[in-house]
């Protein structure tokens, strides 16, 4: 007899969360809780509602929370502050909602006195990894019950056949071969995996896409557009002023329309495997480009080199389900300290697959000064007879080392 006697699902409303709720119910004997987050991923989640009513799911523990402001303010924003890139291409877009997901799970367990929580990520994947990471982060005596260990539904076929055995509602394209894809998607991202992509060789079907156009078939018109920093985040574009989540979802929108953020990886799972996954960004590729473009002119030469350095841990920190971890929160502290003077604008033209900077000011804190930095007479502002020195003196190691190697040959 489990002892667990409620928990709190992740809860999506597809074929797998459905299962695994029908499956709790059977196997543990235990209320459920379901959660589903809404973080932009642009679908409709009344059904999630309807199919938890459907078993019996009480009103009041059906919880559908709108997450999206709080996403892009306390999670992307930040990561984007340290120009986060892992494995040299990829822009986390899975791995930035985990934390988030997590951390509102365990709210939800500490209001409704649930003794555990539930996720349907495989086995072998990250997403295990980094819901479990966050909730023993946020609540080290939390249960957590992850049916991909546990179960012997371990294929498409035995979750199928399980869900027609127990009336759980099946979209017809499940039953007629389904997507060739799992997917993920949110403000930032949207992901594809499996299937036809599972062969590193295969080029992606241009109908997979979802959110961006092919860059040959984007307009043949570039398009302008101003971005506005304030410590480090975008507050508004063109001038128009606007909350966390609608810069992400503007720039989503124009990004797509000019073919931007399309990705084609193989990335190395925490796990241990390669993983090949497909993803569109667009987005957060404008965001990316721009915060460099920002911090070229307001940051200090090895404030900014530092930060670099830095960025690779920071990234490996955030895919492996570290956000919660106090080596993540230092790094941060640093991070947004360097934020405090990234402030001003940055002009940019988007065409056909590409974000190209064509301009950057801060009117209060830029470190470029056209008086020294001019190839026409400077009036004296640099003296270059000083680089004679420190070229002497930083050359002295390598001329003593070449003399000891000469008298040596």
């Amino acid at each position: 007899m489990s002892d667990i006697k409620k928990v709190v699902l992740a809860y999506s409303g597809g074929l797998d969360t459905s299962v695994i709720l029908k499956w709790l119910q059977d196997t543990y004997r235990c209320e459920v809780v379901t959660f589903t987050a809404d973080l932009g991923q642009g679908e409709e989640l009344e059904p999630a509602r309807a199919k938890a009513l459907k078993f019996g799911i009480k009103p009041e523990q059906i919880y559908i929370d709108d997450l999206r402001e709080e996403f892009v303010r306390d999670f992307v924003f930040p990561m984007f502050r340290a120009n986060t890139v892992y494995e040299g291409e990829y822009l986390l877009g899975t791995s930035i909602a985990r934390p988030l997901i997590a951390k509102r799970l365990i709210e939800i367990v500490k209001a409704t006195g649930a003794d555990a929580i539930c996720h349907g990520a495989t086995g072998k994947g990250n997403d295990q990894v980094r819901f479990e990471l966050g909730a023993y982060a946020l609540k080290p005596d939390i249960k957590v019950i992850a049916p991909w260990r546990e179960w012997d539904l371990l294929s498409r076929e035995k979750l199928l056949a399980y869900a027609e055995a127990n009336g759980i509602p099946v979209e017809m394209k499940h039953k007629q071969g389904g997507s060739p894809y799992s997917m993920d998607a949110n403000l930032l991202h949207i992901s594809y995996e499996g299937r036809h992509l599972e062969d590193p060789n295969a080029e992606p079907e241009e109908d997979m896409w979802r959110w961006t156009v092919a860059p040959e078939k984007a307009p043949d018109q570039a398009e302008y557009l101003m971005l506005d920093y304030r410590q480090g985040d975008v507050v508004a574009i063109d001038g128009q002023t606007m909350k966390a989540h609608e810069v992400l979802a503007w720039l989503n929108q124009l990004g797509g329309k000019h073919g931007i953020g399309r990705l084609d990886l193989v990335e190395n799972r925490y796990v241990g495997m390669k993983s090949r996954g497909c993803y569109e960004t667009p987005g957060g590729t404008i965001l990316l480009k721009a915060h460099r473009a920002i911090e070229s002119i307001t940051l200090d030469r090895e404030v900014a080199h530092l930060k670099d350095d830095l960025m690779p841990r920071y990234a490996s920190l955030i895919y492996n389900g570290y956000w919660w971890a106090p080596e993540r929160r230092a790094l941060q502290a640093l991070i947004d300290h360097t934020q405090a003077n990234v402030n001003g604008t940055v002009r940019l033209k988007l065409y056909k697959g590409n974000v190209i900077v064509v301009g950057r000011d801060s009117k209060s804190d830029s470190l470029f000064d056209s008086t020294i930095a001019t190839f026409e007479d400077d009036a004296g502002a640099y003296d270059q007879k000083d680089a004679g020195g420190f070229i002497k003196l930083n050359a002295l190691r390598l001329r003593i080392a070449a003399k000891l190697a000469a008298r040596r040959r």
